[in-house]
């Protein structure tokens, strides 16, 4: 773990510095400071990209602290023990949905961004004195210096049969060293995988044959979302975010030396048991 002094001398390391090589203005930036119970997230389980993503998109009319026409970007932090702050997620605001509001709430659009998504759960910085002030314009990042940048753990491989997760996870297994075990594992078989879409309940059934092996398939999902599938390539034309709602799990595994025809089989197998041509998103 690399440690990092906390003493606001100049020079220190800020997160104003780390936005900036990650090319983000901090004007356009607008950070957020949680605290488990008192924020309606009784704990680290409760800490997902997508639970704080509705919990902060809410926002009181008369006691909020973001400002009346927030920044394009939020970055969000979680409470970690005094003034130490960890990051969580950062989302893309695309402003207010006016036909939310009510007397006393407003609702903003939001949608996870991958703005320093390789520091999730690893960096902590040291927040303001003001830690009652939890919404803070991004010019004040400068203030905040770096205190932790936690090296990635271990995440060892599950098994084939216990493989499920989502979009933003499966960037992380096709990226982040912690995960090597699982590309080793991915990279070894042929299979026949199902891709679920929980904004829908539809499902995909896929194979992933030949050379390119499960982690080749996925690859192709975890840089484009759609893996070039026509039904899936028609919702990311629609949304390009619409892949946070897939989920990813395996069905079946082959050696390397299964045949096509035998995976071709197991898949047409796979799609008229789940119903996946009449009623999910496969097309032929």
């Amino acid at each position: 773990m690399r440690q990092i002094e906390t003493s606001p001398l100049r020079g220190d390391l800020t997160l104003a510095d780390l936005l900036g090589v990650a090319g983000v203005a901090t004007d356009d930036v607008l950070l957020v400071r949680h605290t488990y119970g008192a924020d309606g997230l009784t704990g680290p389980r409760d800490a997902t990209v997508e639970n704080v993503l509705t919990y902060v998109r809410e926002q009181s009319i008369r006691q909020s602290k973001i400002p009346r026409d927030p920044p394009a970007l939020w970055l969000n932090f979680m409470a970690d023990g005094k003034r130490r702050s960890r990051f969580l997620a950062a989302y893309e605001n695309r402003g207010e949905v006016l036909a939310e509001r009510t007397e006393d709430k407003r609702f903003f659009d939001l949608h996870a961004s991958d703005v320093l998504v390789s520091l999730r759960n690893r960096l902590v910085i040291e927040w303001t004195n003001d830690t009652i002030n939890w919404a803070k314009v991004g010019g004040r990042a400068a203030q905040m210096p770096v205190v932790e940048i936690a090296d990635p753990a271990r995440v060892p491989f599950p098994g084939f049969d216990n493989v499920l997760i989502t979009h933003d996870e499966l960037l992380a297994v096709v990226e982040e060293p912690r995960y090597a075990e699982w590309r080793t594992a991915l990279a070894a078989v042929q299979g026949i995988y199902l891709v679920a879409d929980t904004s829908s309940g539809r499902l995909y059934v896929g194979k992933a044959d030949g050379t390119e092996r499960l982690l080749g398939r996925w690859s192709a999902y975890a840089r484009d979302g759609h893996g070039g599938n026509v039904a899936l390539r028609e919702l990311a034309e629609v949304d390009v975010t619409h892949r946070r709602h897939f989920v990813f799990s395996i069905l079946r595994v082959f050696g390397p030396t299964a045949t096509t025809a035998e995976l071709d089989a197991a898949e047409a197998h796979h799609k008229r048991a789940l119903l996946t041509r009449q009623h999910g998103l496969n097309r032929n």
